[in-house]
């Protein structure tokens, strides 16, 4: 177990770490700071605020009804719920999978430490079996159902026909859930080791029938995930490092559209990168457009947009590209300096408008965005110290176009 974050006394007696980190620890995959579920025999609300008044953290409500709170301190997010039910036992048996039903006493003492697996979890844990504990239990709260799909992927673990069965059965409940939660979910699922495999129990689940529709799914036919995989990242030369970034991400393009992006309340933010990532996509190797894949065959004017709006998501959609291509358009991308991988004009509009008497308008970014393409296509020189040949440029551009000039 990590370091732990809160000093053990400060917990009423009868409090015990639940769930994931539980399960976690167990298998050997517990980070160095694992969010940490505890179920204590009170208000949890109330005891993540008396906390954080004492340690200095930060308390927020979760659930008021219910009583659960979270205590945010010195990065770790350490959530608290009340114990269900008139024993330790009965609350386990509340939970969504067996894995996820087993409880250690706290503190953590050597004559104090045990294992509570009152449903036999730690025996799902060896076989790499994931069972939920039972129908009611997932319809409690239906986001279970997706979690479900979520583990799998996320552990390497088989479901039981029979949790596979409750989930195909109970599928459209799926819509009662926020959006957000729904999200969130879906981005751990794309981020975890076997996605690609996630993503195809997902499909076959009909889980997102609310969000997303037609054969394809989003445009995400069955098997269209297969390369994106990290030995896939790594033939294109992608780092772990850029690969664990451009993943999940081009996985979720490829996952939902627009509307489903919409309705699940994704951030524009989210919404605008996978836009751009479709979009590339679709410009790049949509067999219906006349020219040869990749960005060489692309107009001027369009290579500009591109790396303007995918910018650091390039890794993302080099994915979908040849390995070849994809790693000598890496190599460009990693050096901030490319002034096609990273356009920006030689000069900045105040210089401009002061050694030209240009006025600020429309015309000014017309110039800036002709200097844009001239640098990135080699007819500036990257370097230019004193700007003097990229003012040069711009005054055969302003007298070219009728635009005034002045020395």
């Amino acid at each position: 177990m990590p370091l732990w974050p809160l000093p053990l006394h400060l917990l009423p007696p009868g409090s015990a770490l639940v769930g994931g980190a539980v399960r976690d620890g167990l298998i050997g995959r517990l980070g160095v700071r694992p969010d940490l579920d505890l179920v204590v025999p009170g208000d949890g609300l109330a005891l993540a605020s008396a906390l954080a008044r004492q340690l200095g953290g930060t308390a927020v409500a979760l659930d008021r009804e219910r009583a659960i709170g979270r205590l945010v301190l010195k990065g770790w997010t350490i959530d608290l719920a009340r114990q269900e039910g008139d024993s330790l036992g009965a609350d386990l048996h509340r939970r969504d999978f067996t894995v996820n039903a087993m409880a250690l006493r706290l503190p953590l003492g050597e004559q104090t430490l045990a294992l509570i697996d009152p449903l036999h979890g730690l025996g799902d844990l060896k076989h790499k079996i994931l069972r939920a504990i039972g129908e009611s239990n997932l319809l409690e709260d239906p986001l279970r159902l997706l979690r479900g799909v979520r583990l799998a992927a996320e552990l390497g673990f088989t479901l039981t026909d029979q949790t596979w069965e409750w989930i195909l059965r109970h599928r459209s409940s799926l819509t009662a859930v926020a959006g957000e939660r729904v999200l969130a979910e879906l981005q751990r699922l794309v981020e975890s080791a076997d996605a690609a495999r996630g993503v195809e129990l997902l499909l076959q689940s009909g889980l997102l029938g609310g969000w997303i529709s037609g054969p394809a799914q989003g445009g995400c036919p069955p098997g269209a995930m297969a390369h994106l995989t990290v030995e896939q990242a790594g033939v294109r030369g992608l780092t772990e490092e850029e690969a664990k970034a451009a993943l999940p991400i081009a996985r979720l393009a490829r996952l939902l559209d627009e509307n489903a992006l919409v309705a699940l309340r994704a951030s524009n933010r989210l919404r605008q990168r996978c836009r751009h990532l479709r979009r590339w996509r679709r410009r790049l190797l949509d067999p219906d457009v006349h020219h040869p894949p990749g960005f060489q065959s692309l107009p001027e004017s369009e290579q500009l947009e591109l790396h303007r709006q995918v910018d650091g998501d390039l890794p993302a959609l080099l994915l979908e590209l040849p390995p070849a291509e994809a790693y000598a358009a890496l190599q460009r991308w990693r050096d901030p300096q490319d002034p096609l991988f990273h356009p920006q004009a030689p000069l900045d509009g105040l210089r401009l408008q002061q050694d030209l008497s240009l006025p600020p308008g429309p015309r000014l970014g017309d110039l800036l965005a002709h200097l844009t393409r001239e640098r990135a296509f080699g007819r500036l020189p990257r370097q230019d110290p004193t700007g003097e040949q990229s003012l040069r440029a711009a005054r055969r551009w302003l007298e070219a176009t009728g635009g005034p000039c002045h020395d």
